[in-house]
């Protein structure tokens, strides 16, 4: 796991600010609720550890990262305001810190990039974007781990509907042109994400 609160404190820094230690301590623990399967700290360091290897691809790296420390900020299961929510709390969070508002209209837009993982045009959006969706990417047996924490925060969904549904979405990440729109990381996770996704799509259809 990354150190939180080194990540905290330069992010913050690199906006000419200082992050809030009692704002970092309840941000985490947002991130700990026991609700959480996937959303949680091991996707946030994830984020975050993978950001420190592409955040020179950025115009704006501050802002990128900020952007992920909240992006999943609030996790309610199922919710369809989740995004928008964290992104009001970064707001709040950036405003008490005395940062400008386009800076702020900036980041809270970066966070609602995530929502529905659509091909943004801003350069950073799509950064942010591949950044949270990487882990379509990853190793089988992390992805495996993924899929089941997924299922998890879904507990309440019948299996039946749950493999409809979920089959249905990742058929549309295979539908795409392109899965990953920046270069670098469409280098490194594009062709594994299709293998995951392909692989799992046809188990479910077997199911």
């Amino acid at each position: 796991m990354i150190d939180f609160k080194q990540h905290w404190k330069r992010d913050w820094t690199s906006l000419g600010r200082t992050g809030d230690a009692a704002l970092l301590d309840r941000l985490l623990a947002s991130y700990a609720q026991p609700q959480r399967h996937n959303h949680t700290l091991q996707h946030l360091a994830e984020c975050l550890d993978l950001f420190d290897q592409v955040a020179h691809l950025t115009q704006r790296p501050g802002e990128a990262a900020l952007a992920l420390w909240f992006h999943d900020a609030v996790y309610v299961p199922q919710a369809a305001d989740n995004e928008a929510r964290s992104a009001t709390w970064a707001a709040e969070a950036l405003l008490a810190a005395g940062a400008d508002q386009d800076v702020i209209a900036r980041i809270q837009a970066l966070i609602m990039a995530t929502a529905h993982h659509q091909a943004e045009e801003e350069s950073d959006a799509r950064l942010v974007i591949d950044v949270d969706l990487a882990i379509l990417g990853a190793e089988p047996a992390r992805f495996a781990e993924y899929e089941e924490q997924v299922r998890a925060e879904y507990a309440s969904v019948p299996d039946e509907l749950y493999r409809q549904k979920r089959g249905e979405l990742l058929a549309r990440f295979l539908q795409r042109p392109a899965i990953y729109r920046t270069a670098e990381l469409h280098a490194r996770l594009e062709g594994r994400a299709r293998m995951n996704l392909c692989q799992t799509v046809r188990t479910r259809s077997q199911a």
